[in-house]
């Protein structure tokens, strides 16, 4: 028993020992443009899905998600804070979303392995971010979580919006406003459109040539 102690024990040694001097050696490549290995990006996915779980059982999800005026209230958010990354119905991808690693998910594209989105998991990668990700932690920003209950509850929304109904959205909601909700002017709910099943061209499609300053 005290040799099987000993050599399991000289083994974790052995290995903290490796692993400092590969450290120490510069050998990791931390840049953005060089992607993990399989195996380690799949246990880096395996350990963020399980802490999010982890975190997200006791989060209430608000009856009124499917309130038009939450989402038309995060559509403003959403094109003020998240476009950049995450995409809007039917645009190519964004110079700063194609230089991230990991990239970040078209969020206007309709999940692959369920119907809806999980608003739970949503609110809390909003409100908490995810570390070197390039995803920040809003509420760190002043975001309220009524105003990131509207974002999750748009969310849920884009994926079956056509690029005219994302502009509408966004031209009738507050903006760029995510702190408390007192004192804002309800408009209009924009009409929703589907997508088409053929897409056409985005009015905010981006120029990713060279940049003239």
């Amino acid at each position: 028993m005290c040799r099987f102690i000993w050599g399991a024990l000289a083994t974790i040694g052995l290995g903290a020992a490796t692993a400092g001097i590969v450290v120490v050696a510069g050998v990791v490549d931390v840049g953005a443009d060089t992607p993990h290995s399989s195996f380690t990006y799949q246990a880096l996915t395996f350990a963020r899905e399980r802490a999010i779980a982890s975190r997200t059982g006791e989060i209430q999800t608000p009856a009124d998600l499917a309130d038009p005026e939450r989402v038309r209230r995060g559509a403003g958010n959403y094109a003020a804070m998240c476009v950049n990354c995450h995409l809007s119905p039917e645009a190519p991808d964004s110079e700063i979303g194609k230089g991230l690693y990991p990239t970040p998910p078209n969020l206007s594209e309709k999940p692959a392995a369920q119907s809806s989105r999980d608003a739970a998991r949503d609110f809390w990668i909003i409100k908490h971010g995810i570390k070197a990700s390039g995803m920040p932690a809003w509420s760190k920003g002043g975001m309220e979580d009524e105003a990131i209950w509207d974002l999750t509850a748009f969310l849920q929304k884009i994926p079956l919006l056509s690029a005219t109904a994302y502009e509408q959205l966004v031209a009738a909601s507050d903006g760029h406003s995510h702190g408390g909700l007192e004192g804002h002017e309800e408009a209009p709910a924009a009409p929703v459109e589907e997508k088409p099943v053929a897409k056409g061209k985005n009015a905010h499609s981006h120029d990713h040539g060279a940049h003239k300053h």
